[in-house]
């Protein structure tokens, strides 16, 4: 049986000073982490199910989403993943572009005023940013060129590169991530290697005006 607390218990428990007024509280009995997850659990699913029942339109888009992202990820992330992530990666240069421009040296200071280069459209993979900039008149690709680290820290890049698109416009390329830092295990060697798989290897000899091409045996056939 659980032992009931009162207030009047609760205050002599804690109140250290005998002459301090006592202070009433209602016992606290703390609930076991499991009972708490099952609860925040079951509450998560009746929400899912009033909002399939209010919005079947919205939950039949993110079934059918889902579903082409799990069985055709390739064509997904070319029509939906890329396009998204271009947008919010567009988003985020926007709102540090001017600042990081004028701050790094490359938004030049022209009759009173920054002249801030052009932003243009932006696309991104998982580990690039591409962004399009039309530059200041009077400026090149070198101007930004040396300004390409300060810009690598100040968009949060591992690195910038410069690249000459046309007259007056370049493309940044922002790495954000490092494609080659995953460690890619090597593939396994077999005790016996199969030699069927090499193909046919033909030599070539030449006499006089002539060229005559003799395919050789597959080493598949040799004997060790």
């Amino acid at each position: 049986m659980r032992k009931v607390i009162t207030g009047e218990q609760v205050a002599q428990l804690y109140n250290r000073d005998p002459f301090a007024l006592p202070v009433w509280r209602a016992p606290i009995y703390k609930t076991p982490a499991a009972i708490t997850a099952v609860v925040q659990l079951v509450r998560l699913l009746a929400w899912l199910v009033r909002l399939t029942a209010r919005h079947p339109l919205a939950a039949w888009a993110v079934v059918v989403l889902a579903s082409w992202r799990y069985f055709w990820p390739s064509s997904f992330a070319r029509w939906v993943g890329g396009p998204a992530r271009g947008k919010w990666r567009g988003w985020f240069y926007r709102r540090r572009w001017a600042g990081v421009m004028a701050i790094s040296g490359v938004a030049p200071w022209h009759h009173g005023r920054v002249i801030v280069p052009v932003l243009g459209k932006v696309t991104s993979t998982r580990y690039i940013d591409r962004v399009a900039v039309r530059l200041v008149s009077g400026q090149s690709p070198a101007d930004l060129a040396k300004c390409a680290e300060a810009l690598a820290h100040g968009f949060g890049a591992l690195l910038c590169r410069v690249r000459s698109a046309r007259s007056g416009r370049v493309v940044l390329e922002f790495v954000r991530r490092d494609a080659l830092a995953a460690i890619v295990p090597a593939l396994p060697v077999p005790d016996h290697p199969d030699l069927t798989a090499l193909p046919e290897l033909p030599r070539v000899s030449r006499t006089g005006n002539s060229v005559t091409i003799t395919r050789l045996p597959s080493l598949s056939g040799a004997r060790p």
